[in-house]
């Protein structure tokens, strides 16, 4: 099985997480790949893989300049994604009260839209706490993956 992380990021901190992520992790799943969502669509979740959103939040609560295709095309081109298991990592700012990681929080609502199942709960790093988010999203992934293989492998065939 496969992991796929799809990065959303505008300084690179989303891609960092994912790096920390890929070698702290990799012994738990098959194969880690990490995508930048550049350029991506709605047909990357045509891949059979378990996915992880990694994205920080930009600007009024929005989804980072490299994440904008992706994202738009789950409305332009939307499709039944009901075989997508996937995660999310959502980085932001609490300063920010009103649009606190809404760059993972946007995506997870419209993959669910879409009818993709989220696996777990949102990890949310708050940047304001001084923390580093590779640490503690690798601590998160580390016990994420063992429960989403096996919801992964419980799908229909």
């Amino acid at each position: 099985m496969k992991l796929k992380i799809l990065v959303g990021t505008m300084t690179n901190t989303a891609e960092y997480v994912a790096q920390a992520i890929q070698m702290d992790c990799v012994e738990l799943i098959g194969e880690i790949e990490i995508a930048m969502m550049d350029g991506l669509s709605i047909d990357v979740f045509d891949e059979d893989a378990l996915f992880l959103i990694c994205t920080s939040t930009y600007g009024s609560g929005d989804v980072p300049d490299n994440a904008r295709a992706l994202y738009d095309s789950l409305d332009a081109q939307p499709k039944f994604l009901g075989h997508v298991k996937y995660g999310v990592i959502a980085l932001g700012d609490r300063t920010y009260q009103q649009t606190f990681a809404f760059g993972g929080r946007k995506f997870d609502e419209r993959l669910q839209g879409l009818g993709a199942q989220r696996i777990g709960e949102l990890f949310i790093h708050d940047a304001s706490a001084g923390t580093m988010p590779e640490e503690l999203a690798t601590a998160w992934c580390r016990a994420w993956l063992p429960v989403a293989v096996v919801a992964t492998a419980r799908q229909p065939v």
